[in-house]
C-alpha cells in the first residue's frame, strides 16, 4: 500500500463517503426486513401449533396475522408487510408447479381430465352468476368460483395477484381464504362419510374426492383415510385440478387486462405474468425427471412456507371491522359452489364419464 493510498483510507471524509454508500445499498433490506420478520415468526408459530395440536396452517396465519393489522397502519413494519403479501406470494405460487407432471395427469384417462375441467370452468361460470344475483361485485363471484374448483387458499392467492387492485380486494381476497379453508376442512370429514353412504369403490371415491375438496392437504388427509388407493388416485386428481391454475390464471389476465392497464398506467401489460411462467417451467422441468426427489420436497416445503408467511402479510394488511362490512352473501356464494361442484362431480361419476 502507498503512502496515498493510506492516507485516503484514513480520511474521515472518505470514511464517511463509504458510511454513506453503504446503507443506501442496504436500504430496500432495512425497509423490508422488520415486516417480513413479523410474517415469518407469524409462519413459525402457527406452523407449529398445526402441526402438533392439528388444524389449518394457513387459517392460523390469517387470523394471527389479523390480530396485528395494527402494524399495517403506519410505521417499519408497512413495507416488510406489502413485499410478503406480493413478491413472497408469487414465489410460492409458482413452487407449486415441483408437485405436479404430465405424466401423472396422462395416468388418469380422458374421464378424470373431463370432470376436472368442466368442474373448474362450471363452478368460476356459477360464481360469476351468484354474485350478480346476491348484488355481490363480479370480481368476488370469480374469486370464490376459482378457489372453489381448483385448489382452494393457494388458487385464491394465486387469481388474486392477477386481479385488479381496488378498493374491496384485499377484503375479497380475505374472505374467500376464510371461507374456502373453512369449508375444506369441514370437506375432510364429511366426504368420506358420503363415499361410505354412496358404496363408492376406490377409484371412483378418489375422483370425488379429488374432484371436490378445495386443499390439497384436505384431500390427501381424506383419501389416505379410506384406503391407500383411494389416497393416491385422489391426490392425482387434486394435482390435475392445481394444473387447472394456469389456463384459469390465463383468462383472469385476459378478463381484467383493460382495468391492470387503467391501474398500472401503462398501454400494455403482460400476458403471462412471471410466477405463471416459473409454475409451468418447474412442471416441464419436473416431467422430464430433472428435479431429484430431495430437492422436489425441499421446494414444496419453501412453497408452504412461502404462501404461510403471505397469509400472514394479508391478515396483518385486513382488519375484522372491514371483514364485518361484508355479511352473509359471501359465505352463502361459497357455500353454494361448493354444493354445486360436489354434485357435479357425483353426477360425472354416477352416469360413467369419470371413468372414460
Amino acid at each position: 500500500m502507498t503512502r496515498r493510498d493510506a492516507n485516503a483510507a484514513t480520511d474521515p471524509s472518505t470514511l464517511q463517503a463509504d458510511k454513506r454508500v453503504l446503507p443506501r445499498r442496504l436500504e430496500p433490506l432495512q425497509r423490508v426486513l422488520p415486516g417480513m420478520m413479523i410474517c415469518v415468526t407469524i409462519a413459525l408459530a402457527t406452523t407449529f401449533i398445526a402441526d402438533h395440536y392439528g388444524g389449518p396452517t394457513l387459517l392460523y396465519a390469517l387470523l394471527f396475522g389479523m390480530t396485528l393489522h395494527f402494524l399495517a397502519e403506519e410505521g417499519k413494519c408497512l413495507a416488510g408487510v406489502e413485499f410478503a403479501a406480493k413478491k413472497v406470494l408469487r414465489i410460492g405460487v409458482a413452487l407449486l408447479g415441483v408437485r405436479i407432471t404430465i405424466e401423472q395427469v396422462a395416468e388418469l384417462g380422458i374421464g378424470p381430465v373431463l370432470t376436472v375441467v368442466c368442474g373448474v370452468m362450471l363452478t368460476i361460470a356459477l360464481g360469476a352468476l351468484l354474485a350478480r344475483l346476491l348484488g355481490l361485485d363480479k370480481d368476488m363471484g370469480l374469486l370464490t368460483g376459482g378457489s372453489v374448483a381448483i385448489c382452494g387458499a393457494s388458487a385464491a392467492l394465486a387469481l388474486s395477484a392477477v386481479m385488479p387492485r381496488h378498493e374491496t380486494h384485499e377484503r375479497n381476497t380475505i374472505m374467500t381464504v376464510v371461507g374456502v379453508t373453512t369449508l375444506s376442512t369441514m370437506a375432510m370429514v364429511i366426504y368420506p362419510l358420503i363415499v361410505g353412504l354412496l358404496g363408492l369403490g376406490d377409484t371412483e371415491a378418489g375422483i370425488f374426492l379429488g374432484g371436490t375438496i378445495h386443499d390439497v392437504a384436505q384431500v390427501v388427509g381424506a383419501g389416505y383415510m379410506i384406503s391407500e388407493g383411494t389416497g393416491d388416485v385422489s391426490t392425482f386428481v387434486k394435482l390435475l385440478r392445481v394444473a387447472m391454475l394456469v389456463p384459469a390464471v390465463m383468462v383472469f389476465m385476459f378478463l381484467f387486462r383493460r382495468e391492470r392497464r387503467q391501474e398500472e398506467g401503462t398501454s400494455k401489460v403482460p400476458m403471462l405474468p412471471t410466477f405463471l411462467v416459473a409454475f409451468v417451467a418447474l412442471v416441464i422441468i419436473n416431467s422430464l425427471g430433472w428435479i431429484p426427489p430431495v430437492v422436489t420436497e425441499g421446494f414444496t416445503d419453501l412453497s408452504r412456507w412461502c404462501l404461510v408467511t403471505a397469509i400472514a402479510a394479508l391478515g396483518i394488511k385486513t382488519s375484522f371491522q372491514k371483514l364485518a362490512v361484508v355479511g352473509w352473501k359471501p359465505v352463502v356464494l361459497m357455500v353454494a359452489e361448493t354444493v354445486f361442484l360436489l354434485l357435479l362431480v357425483l353426477a360425472f361419476i354416477y352416469f360413467g364419464v369419470a371413468s372414460i
